[in-house]
């Protein structure tokens, strides 16, 4: 059971009894932080769950905590680096090869605020990573969600989309990159695909959701520097714990009969920016995304 009534996070209370028995979850980036604690509490609710982790020692780490504290043993690590697309298809491949279904993908993980990398494709890390990867993930297993409907795909964003514009004329930052501009933007994709997704999957029974997590206290933003990193520990109460983070992709998860295509937080429809609304964006950076993937996908 989930129940909701932290005042530092909305003051509001919500809770669910829903039981996943039969299910199964892929949870990326599942071995820390929002996603071990949506990896966990589905889980309890019977759930098998795949955590798709880059690292494979943390991940079986992760693994070991969730069954000693759940007491069940249908949690499985799988080795995903979103920052490769060989290792996207290598997932996929597995994923298509061990499971019959899959009811929930929830495209978790995501780096925050980095010095200016590139992916092994050479896309920019945060959008390579937060929005190109999960684009090309949901891509590949979208025939087996489809296969399993009803199921969903939840893909977590953040607030600072607000602060975001999609910077068509220079997609991976060459000409100008600042951490925070390409974080929001990377933010700002993750709620225009999903609201594209939503419309091309109408009647499929494969429904979709972005999710602002709230200001969580995790090593998301590890990159920060040491300055800003112990402001933060010293005002850490005021942030919400991970399990607290995970309350909103977790409604998203089990509530029945939302809007697909919908941006949520705090457990509940939000407004999201102007700029996240656009359709006509949200078209255009489907296409450029395809191209920049090499794919076709209408």
């Amino acid at each position: 059971m989930i129940t909701h009534t932290d005042r530092r996070v909305t003051g509001k209370s919500w809770s669910s009894e829903v039981r996943l028995d039969g299910k199964t979850a892929i949870v990326t980036g599942a071995n820390t932080g929002i996603g071990k604690e949506t990896a966990r509490d589905l889980a309890k609710r019977g759930a098998r769950v795949i955590l798709a982790c880059r690292d494979m020692e943390k991940a079986e780490l992760a693994v070991r905590e969730i069954m000693r504290d759940t007491g069940v043993a249908d949690v499985i690590p799988s080795q995903l680096d979103l920052a490769d697309t060989k290792s996207i298809c290598e997932f996929a491949e597995h994923i298509y090869n061990s499971e019959s279904s899959l009811h929930f993908l929830i495209n978790n993980a995501g780096v925050a605020l980095c010095p200016y990398s590139t992916t092994a494709d050479g896309y920019e890390m945060q959008f390579g990573v937060n929005h190109l990867g999960h684009f090309f993930l949901t891509f590949l297993l979208l025939d087996l969600l489809k296969h399993s409907a009803p199921s969903r795909v939840i893909n977590l964003s953040s607030m600072t989309h607000k602060m975001g514009r999609i910077h068509f004329e220079d997609m991976n930052s060459e000409m100008s990159y600042h951490p925070a501009q390409a974080y929001a933007q990377s933010k700002l994709a993750n709620i225009l695909f999903t609201r594209e997704l939503a419309k091309k999957l109408e009647g499929t029974g494969v429904t979709v959701y972005a999710v602002n997590p709230g200001m969580v206290n995790s090593d998301a933003f590890r990159h920060l520097n040491n300055s800003i990193q112990t402001f933060m520990k010293a005002f850490s109460f005021l942030l919400r714990r991970p399990a607290e983070g995970a309350y909103t992709t977790l409604y998203c998860a089990l509530t029945p009969d939302l809007k697909s295509g919908g941006y949520y937080s705090n457990c509940s429809q939000a407004e999201c920016s102007r700029a996240a609304s656009d359709d006509r964006t949200a078209r255009i950076l489907w296409m450029v995304s395809c191209q920049m993937l090499g794919i076709r996908w209408r």
